[in-house]
């Protein structure tokens, strides 16, 4: 009888360490501001003027091949502690055009990641978009959309921003659609400008809704610079996303950057004040995935040290390109932020 109690529970500590030991496919998923990418020629459609050689920040050749080597090596390395290798999907923002993304792309860093990209452009009057990069060797784009933000200023005048982009495809012959998202600025004051941030809220539901309603079981990722916290009405009232996932019901969404803003951690700093505005949230069927598919691992935000400004006034703070007006040949005023989607491997 001892033997058989014995023998019972060597086969319960082998079964549980089979499991704990089951390979892995792990997938990163990232989003990045790359602060205001832009060439060095002067658009006429844009105000891009300062972003010239003889414009007030003196962007040169030289600052513009300074600027793709560091933003290169950052994404040759979010996550990769873990996965080893660069990220499966980007998602970026602040890119003045095409052109600068493809450059970014050719450079030795990440020339050999074979990324594609889906880009449009928007009617920004900076003329900054956002566009979604991907391994080819690992996702397949089958439909792309770019959803307009309408919004008007007081004078009842057009107030040009970003769009919203939509990419569907298969990761690895499992769909899933991602939404890239560059939401209004806080300029003029939180409050004042909060309405613009609502109602980009309000458009990032209803695309989610669009999708929804042709799958209802559809897997969907949004990322993105919101300019507003985990915490705020754009989230909580709009999107009604939460952050526990004891605490999710019907159809919420979660967003897994609330519990890390609620320990103080933030993507960019401002009035020594930390925000976590750079956030991945998704429908909560990727916290339960179906029988071989993917399913939400973790989060995180990629801030290692060359990243983060060494010494005095903004100790602490992303190191970023421009500080006070002057160059100062950083990377970027946001760290990246980031989540791993893993899957067993059946047969490893």
């Amino acid at each position: 009888m001892k033997f058989r109690i014995t023998l019972v529970f060597l086969l319960l500590v082998f079964l549980a360490n089979s499991q704990q030991n089951k390979p892995y496919r792990i997938r990163t998923i990232a989003f990045y501001n790359l602060e205001n990418l832009f060439d060095t020629e002067n658009d006429s459609l844009t105000f891009d003027d300062d972003r010239t050689p003889e414009g007030k920040d003196q962007w040169t050749p030289e600052r513009y091949r300074k600027k793709l080597d560091h933003l290169s090596q950052v994404l040759s390395e979010i996550g990769s502690n873990i996965s080893k290798t660069s990220p499966d999907i980007i998602g970026v923002c602040e890119v003045e055009n095409r052109k600068v993304i493809e450059d970014l792309l050719h450079h030795p860093n990440l020339i050999t990641k074979n990324y594609g990209v889906v880009h449009y452009d928007s009617p920004d009057e900076r003329g900054i978009d956002v566009a979604l990069l991907y391994k080819k060797k690992v996702f397949l784009p089958t439909s792309s959309s770019s959803h307009r933000l309408v919004l008007t200023n007081e004078d009842g005048e057009r107030n040009y921003t970003r769009d919203q982009l939509i990419v569907g495809g298969l990761l690895d012959d499992e769909q899933l659609f991602f939404i890239v998202n560059h939401w209004p600025s806080r300029s003029g004051g939180e409050a004042r400008s909060r309405p613009n941030r609502m109602a980009a809220a309000k458009l990032n539901k209803h695309i989610m809704d669009s999708v929804q309603r042709l799958d209802a079981n559809a897997k969907i990722i949004s990322m993105g610079d919101f300019n507003d916290d985990p915490t705020n009405d754009s989230f909580k009232k709009v999107l009604k996303t939460v952050g526990k996932v004891s605490q999710l019901k019907g159809n919420d969404l979660y967003n897994p950057m609330e519990k890390l803003y609620k320990k103080g951690i933030g993507s960019l700093a401002y009035r020594d004040q930390w925000n976590l505005f750079d956030q991945i949230f998704f429908t909560q069927n990727l916290l339960q995935a179906s029988e071989g598919g993917y399913k939400f691992w973790k989060a995180g935000i990629f801030n290692a040290p060359y990243l983060v400004t060494k010494k005095g006034r903004y100790k602490g703070y992303p190191k970023r390109t421009y500080s006070g007006g002057s160059y100062t040949g950083g990377y970027s005023d946001h760290f990246p932020v980031y989540i791993y989607l893993i899957k067993p491997v059946l047969h490893p």
